[in-house]
């Protein structure tokens, strides 16, 4: 392999002999003009994990509420109470949602300023009681910190309740950026930090259900502030061993605008390929179509990811916060996807069993 910036030839020689990269590898990958040298590298990575395989999966992304008491700066999503655009589901709603096809549940939503820790109890228990078949995935790590400082539920506790009602995996929202001149600045530190996230990623794993992990960028952070937050997953990687995925969520500029214009595709590629390149200890590392979009969700499928989610269908969180890409993607469509870059689509559950190989 042959590198524009020679500078990438140390750092591909760990590559190549399994050595972990430090910070200052990570630094070079982000700052360094070589993106296609830095894009091999990620998919060397890839490809002697998963070989061409490319995991999708077939779920529906249900937001219970958009009502909220967090006044996040980056956030198009939440609302208050009787503002314009707020939405409240009750359970009976949520349980009807969920189409005969659908393999995955994904429950985020906003943090609620009323509803009492058993709703969300009551919503797990209904969805399992109803289609016992579907795999669960609610709640971010903020939103079980929320039901702590609301309800005085230790994350212990919530997460064990939550079990036995039937949730099998969360999902990685929440995690923001990992550094308190951020969190100051976008007035987002009255949720979970990076301790407190890291620390209930840390029970969920202990309690055998399995998580994922993500990084809001693109906006007011520096570059030395993703790394860092990349290295922080990885050590609570080592530390309780139960992310599944990575997954990089390009802010999106919307009504918020913290900045003027979106990070650009080549950032996306890079900040992917970084992602695969320190998190050697993640399993999967995901191109989020709904924020990416289809084109460059297919390149990133040659930076090093292996995954680009589903068809999230009714996916609100993200379109609501300015994300133009359909709602929802059709199984074929997501084939298109992924055979456009010449990998092998993989239909999987939320815990990557496989479930068929097309």
């Amino acid at each position: 392999m042959r590198f524009s910036d020679r500078k990438l030839e140390p750092v591909w020689e760990k590559v190549q002999a399994g050595e972990r990269l430090t910070r200052e590898d990570g630094l070079q990958l982000l700052e360094t003009d070589d993106l296609l040298g830095v894009g091999r590298m990620a998919d060397h990575v890839k490809s002697r994990r998963e070989g061409d395989r490319v995991y999708f999966v077939i779920n529906r992304y249900i937001s219970p509420t958009n009502v909220c008491v967090l006044s996040c700066a980056f956030c198009g999503f939440a609302r208050k109470k009787g503002e314009d655009g707020a939405f409240e589901y009750t359970v009976e709603d949520i349980v009807g949602m969920v189409g005969a096809e659908v393999r995955e549940v994904h429950i985020v939503g906003g943090h609620h300023p009323d509803w009492p820790f058993e709703y969300y109890e009551r919503v797990i228990a209904a969805l399992h009681a109803a289609r016992p078949e579907v795999q669960i995935k609610a709640f971010t790590a903020a939103e079980i910190d929320y039901f702590w400082r609301r309800s005085r539920i230790e994350p212990k506790d919530a997460l064990t309740r939550l079990k036995a009602a039937g949730l099998q995996t969360m999902p990685g929202g929440g995690a923001e950026i990992f550094s308190a001149r951020v969190a100051k600045r976008l007035r987002y530190t009255g949720k979970a930090d990076a301790e407190r996230w890291c620390e209930i990623h840390g029970i969920a794993h202990a309690l055998g259900i399995k998580t994922n992990a993500t990084m809001l960028y693109g906006h007011v952070e520096t570059l030395a502030e993703r790394v860092d937050h990349l290295l922080r997953l990885r050590e609570q990687q080592d530390a309780s061993g139960g992310f599944l995925t990575f997954i990089p969520l390009p802010y999106q500029v919307g009504t918020t605008r913290l900045v003027e214009r979106p990070t650009p595709p080549t950032d996306n590629l890079r900040t992917i390929a970084t992602a695969r390149l320190l998190l050697d200890n993640f399993p999967h590392v995901e191109a989020y179509w709904v924020l990416l979009g289809e084109a460059t969700a297919s390149v990133a499928l040659h930076f090093g990811a292996d995954d680009v989610n589903g068809t999230l269908e009714d996916e609100r969180v993200q379109h609501m916060a300015g994300a133009e890409t359909p709602a929802g993607l059709a199984r074929e469509q997501l084939f298109r996807m992924i055979k456009d870059a010449g990998k092998i689509p993989v239909e999987r559950d939320a815990l990557y069993n496989v479930l068929q190989v097309w």
